[in-house]
């Protein structure tokens, strides 16, 4: 048996963040990034349509990329003196993944990372506040996810935090918002939706309902992303990719991801490569790696007009190329001994992330380091 979750109301289309005004509350606390929405005119019009509501609003800004534990923490101190019933994440993925962990220590001050990272270990929420999620960016789909990422630089990892509680309550997804993008953001989002699309159609709890999801996100996203990239002014492709990214999210959190992203998540880590980039450079060897155990990524194949998995493996890396992504994490720029030196401890976290649960095939570590070996030169992986 199944459960399929999203959140309560999916608000769509250019236009769509004027739903604001229906919102029901007193206070809300709208956490964001470093500077897109407030220089776009998004935070004040956010403010100025809770206000037209009956709430007050306060801001926390300054979220950065690959939000951190400290982040997180700094989050929660003003949650904890502002009381809001409402909390609204406004912006990136960083912004709304950020969002959601200071909401689990505003509703659970005592928990800790440790507890909260186990897989859907989160205790009920929404005895404080309700959660909604206004993207700018159109790739991980967190505005209907019950994922979360977190970085703890310290420990130079990424902690993914899953749990249907952080599922948001709301989402507005409003493609005018996605204008700010800049073409290298725009390319490295759009592959990441594309690689939500693609482990959540192969994982092992895939469905019906995801399935459907999944394959329509990957001919939205294979269709717009290089019109996307060329020209952001474009709202209606904008919109478009706004939408597969959400699908393609909705999707993923309800069949969950494979070793792409567990493997992502060390580059991003370990050497700050962009998470997008980082699955982008990847996908391909392990389209190839999984395709032993499977014969879904023909049918992605056939919606783009190819056949085998190694049409879909090759055109997965020609659209990353056409949009400016790197082939390997050499053409990247990471140094050989760097690489080399990190190559253990990478494998070994990969393998214990929770998104290698719902791999397709269960790889050994000495398969992880290999496919990372192959990726880091841009060679093809022969299993």
């Amino acid at each position: 048996m199944s459960a399929f979750i999203v959140p309560r109301t999916i608000y769509h289309g250019l236009g769509s963040i004027e739903n604001l005004k229906s919102l029901k509350g007193t206070k809300a606390v709208i956490v964001t990034g470093a500077g897109s929405m407030r220089k776009f005119g998004f935070i004040d019009k956010t403010i100025a349509l809770l206000k037209e509501a009956g709430i007050a609003s306060a801001v926390f800004d300054g979220v950065e990329a690959d939000p951190s534990v400290e982040t997180v923490r700094k989050g929660v101190e003003v949650f904890n003196r502002e009381k809001p019933d409402l909390i609204i994440g406004l912006g990136g993925c960083s912004a709304i993944d950020a969002a959601k962990a200071m909401w689990v220590f505003y509703e659970y001050p005592d928990s800790t990372f440790e507890q909260i990272c186990q897989p859907f270990a989160i205790k009920p929420l929404r005895k404080k506040a309700h959660f909604v999620a206004i993207p700018s960016t159109s790739g991980t789909g967190t505005e209907v996810t019950c994922c979360s990422v977190i970085t703890d630089r310290e420990a130079g990892t990424k902690h993914p935090i899953v749990s249907y509680e952080i599922c948001p309550d709301i989402a507005i997804v409003d493609g005018e918002l996605a204008r700010s993008m800049p073409a290298s953001v725009t390319a490295n989002t759009g592959m990441d939706a594309l690689s939500h699309d693609c482990e959540a159609f192969v994982s092992t709890l895939a469905d019906a309902y995801t399935d459907a999801l999944a394959k329509d996100s990957v001919r939205l996203v294979f269709a717009n992303l290089p019109k996307a990239v060329a020209d952001g002014s474009n709202l209606e492709v904008r919109q478009t990719m706004h939408d597969a990214s959400c699908l393609a999210g909705i999707a993923f959190s309800n069949a969950l991801l494979g070793i792409v992203h567990s493997m992502s998540h060390q580059v991003g880590g370990m050497f700050g490569v962009p998470h997008g980039r980082g699955n982008t450079i990847l996908m391909p060897n392990i389209i190839r790696f999984n395709a032993k155990n499977t014969s879904k990524y023909e049918l992605l194949a056939e919606l783009i007009g190819k056949k085998t998995a190694e049409d879909f493996a090759q055109a997965v890396a020609s659209l990353g190329k056409s949009v400016g992504i790197e082939s390997s994490f050499k053409e990247y720029g990471i140094d050989a001994k760097a690489w080399e030196s990190k190559l253990d401890t990478m494998a070994q976290n990969a393998l214990n992330d929770p998104c290698t649960g719902a791999n397709p095939r269960k790889p050994t570590l000495a398969e992880i380091k290999r496919i990372y070996q192959y990726c880091y030169a841009g060679t093809v992986v022969d299993f």
